[in-house]
């Protein structure tokens, strides 16, 4: 394998710098180059974080270029809308159902799109996996785990080139001693929510939604 780009999206205090972190150590110990970037904003304002995951036998540069992202992991659904040119449209987007509405919106300055419009435009532009990460994190024991759940769906949906056994290893690499377990168990009901309704012939759209209504 060449090239193999990814973009994680969410907000500041989510985990998403982790997150990649993890995923780099995954693609280390699997034996390939990386290159790594990450963009912060000001978590005690919701600002936007952003981080470029590429690797493979021949990477150039740390930043996933517009339209050559394989797959972009977004912790909070309206970050999926600020990235999703990122990705390519043979690309898949798997994304957190639960909003963060930021502080511009609760003065008035801005206005969050709603969960049927988002997901109208995702779906418009590449594949899309939508799943309630935050309450998978919860049943995990932490619903600060929504990073390592979404990593565990990156893993269930058969996009990643890296095997679930190995993510497993870096988290245990990478997460404090004293949440390893808890991040495990999160990682394992992502992977296996996508994981059961890829088997049950529904992988698109796992909207809460979706679910309910199957």
């Amino acid at each position: 394998m060449e090239e193999f780009n990814i973009i994680l999206a969410g907000v500041g205090g989510q985990g998403t710098v982790l997150a990649s972190e993890i995923l780099g150590t995954a693609a280390v110990m699997a034996g390939f180059n990386v290159q790594e970037s990450e963009v912060l904003g000001m978590s005690q304002r919701g600002g936007a974080v952003v981080s470029h995951i590429r690797f493979g036998s021949k990477v150039y540069g740390p930043i996933v270029p517009d339209g050559k992202g394989d797959v972009l992991v977004a912790l909070e659904i309206s970050e999926a809308l600020r990235n999703m040119t990122l990705l390519s449209r043979q690309g898949l987007s798997i994304v957190n159902t639960r909003s963060i509405i930021p502080y511009t919106v609760s003065v008035g300055i801005s206005k969050y799109p709603s969960l049927e419009e988002i997901m109208e435009r995702l779906t418009k532009y590449a594949r899309v996996i939508a799943i309630d990460a935050t309450e998978l994190a919860g049943k995990a024991g932490n619903v600060v785990a929504v990073n390592t759940v979404m990593l565990g769906a990156l893993a269930g949906s058969g996009r990643f080139p890296i095997g679930r056994e190995t993510i497993l290893k870096a988290i245990e690499a990478r997460v404090n001693k004293n949440v390893v377990q808890v991040n495990k168990r999160a990682f394992m009901l992502g992977y296996e929510e996508v994981r059961s309704t890829s088997r049950a012939g529904r992988i698109e759209n796992l909207s809460p939604q979706a679910r309910t209504h199957g």
